[in-house]
């Protein structure tokens, strides 16, 4: 018995469906997940790798069939019939993409909001008189006039209360950025979750790029290091900005990345959800040893935070009574530092960048 077209087309849509959705969810293409932000990017990524296979499988599932069906046979020398086009098969072809494109965007809005990405209350409105409304471009002629408070200006002089932050940060040497009103130039900013909107965040660590290292600092305590402690389960507000060029706070396993930039003060929120050392690495061009602008972001448990939190207090302090008892004159100050930052993962050349 001859199997109807029908019924071959009905099959073969449910192998696809079926195929498409385990391999959607079984890429095996991600690190690890280890903060809660994660697993909304990851349904992001999942669904369109899941779209993504439908599509390759049934494009060149056609053109490989077509290739075979369709071959010119041995002694076949006529022409092919003329084909006028076919209307209702070229919109069905254009309205399918563009559904699955208005999704995926809808979908990936909705997961920019829920990670704190989108911020209405950051968008600022440039006061505008009626008689200068009136007026021919002052729309724009607003958007690219300065307005008042400076944001950045603000959040520079909060981070720069921390004495440790202010001993690493060039913001005297850099003016800090006016905010573009309206929908213009504003600082990059990944606020916190949905769930988590209104509330404090458990931690909060100062970041400042440089060619080519992190510097970490901890305003609560002062503590300052190379190397990013958080602990496991509490959310960390990151405060960045950059003393040079312009930097990228990217960790593959959080799946954040964050751009921090001159004059500007860039934040963004998340939760680690799983103990390790992650790898941060710059994602912006910065110079010629970009590649090596790397560091760890170390999640621990709450009383093992508190216990390296603990430890930097302590050695800070004997390191700091060894300095004022044992400096010679002679040495410039990232000579004599160095070896008393060593077990911060701070190195010479990132004293003489700051020092600089």
């Amino acid at each position: 018995m001859k199997i109807p077209s029908s019924i071959w087309t009905l099959l073969i849509g449910i192998l696809l469906t079926l195929v498409s959705l385990w391999y959607g969810q079984n890429h095996g293409l991600l690190p690890t997940a280890a903060s809660d932000e994660a697993s909304l990017v990851d349904g992001l990524f999942n669904t369109m790798m899941t779209v993504s296979t439908g599509i390759f499988l049934l494009v060149e599932g056609i053109l490989i069939y077509s290739a075979i069906r369709y071959r010119r046979r041995a002694g076949d020398n006529a022409d092919g019939p003329p084909v006028h086009g076919n209307v209702p098969l070229e919109i069905l072809w254009t309205a399918i993409p563009a559904v699955i494109v208005i999704g995926i965007s809808v979908y990936s809005f909705d997961v920019y909001n829920e990670m704190g990405g989108f911020n209405p209350h950051a968008i600022h409105e440039a006061p505008m008189t009626p008689q200068a409304m009136s007026m021919p471009g002052a729309a724009i002629a607003a958007t690219l006039s300065d307005t008042e408070p400076n944001l950045n200006q603000e959040k520079s002089d909060e981070a720069m209360q921390d004495p440790a932050t202010a001993s690493v940060r060039n913001a005297d040497q850099i003016p800090q950025k006016r905010e573009a009103p309206g929908i213009g130039s504003v600082s990059p900013t990944i606020g916190p979750t949905l769930e988590n909107e209104g509330k404090q965040p458990n931690l909060v660590v100062n970041v400042t790029g440089l060619q080519y290292a992190w510097i970490f600092t901890y305003p609560e305590t002062g503590v300052t290091t190379g190397e990013l402690h958080v602990p496991i389960g509490r959310e960390v507000q990151i405060n960045m900005t950059a003393n040079d060029v312009i930097h990228a706070f990217w960790v593959p396993e959080f799946r954040l990345k964050q751009d921090a930039i001159p004059g500007r003060q860039s934040e963004i929120r998340f939760t680690p959800s799983k103990e390790g050392d992650y790898a941060l690495i710059c994602a912006e061009l910065c110079g010629p040893y970009h590649g090596a602008m790397r560091t760890q972001v170390v999640v621990q448990k709450p009383e093992e935070f508190e216990q390296w939190m603990q430890e930097q207090l302590v050695a800070s302090t004997e390191n700091l009574k060894q300095a004022v008892a044992v400096n010679p004159a002679d040495l410039s100050a990232d000579e004599f530092l160095s070896p008393h930052t060593s077990h911060m993962g701070i190195h010479p050349e990132m004293l003489h960048q700051i020092h600089k």
